[in-house]
């Protein structure tokens, strides 16, 4: 985190999207656009072989303290702990398991990720940096 101000504690209402991980670019982590060959950063011009394209945790979070509601996104590897695994990992055993099951839809397995997601995070209170 660059720049914490202070720390809030507060509880996690609800999960905002049920996109927790995403390519990103290793120079600046903006999100990658891959084709099924190459990945390219709109941001700074990286690019590369779409297979060595590095992913990142991006949860969004509606928090609420005593107070207020805030929406909150918590970015990279703090949420390793969470996962069990660091964001490339978990790209990897989500496009394994698809492979696997022989469906190019992975609906099943994000529904199921949504809810393990869910269960951890949804009532429960963390402190955050802000």
């Amino acid at each position: 985190m660059n720049g914490v101000q202070g720390f809030l504690a507060a509880s996690v209402i609800s999960i905002q999207n049920s996109c927790f991980i995403y390519p990103a670019c290793q120079n600046c982590f903006s999100r990658l656009i891959l084709d099924s060959r190459r990945f390219n950063c709109l941001k700074c011009g990286c690019t590369g072989e779409a297979k060595d394209a590095s992913y990142r945790y991006r949860l969004s979070l509606k928090i609420a303290d005593t107070n207020d509601l805030f929406d909150i996104t918590v970015f990279g590897s703090c949420l390793d702990p969470f996962f069990g695994v660091t964001a490339e990992n978990l790209q990897r055993y989500i496009q394994d398991f698809s492979q696997l099951s022989g469906k190019t839809n992975t609906e099943s397995s994000t529904r199921a990720l949504v809810q393990a997601v869910e269960t951890c995070f949804i009532g429960k209170r963390f402190i955050f940096g802000v």
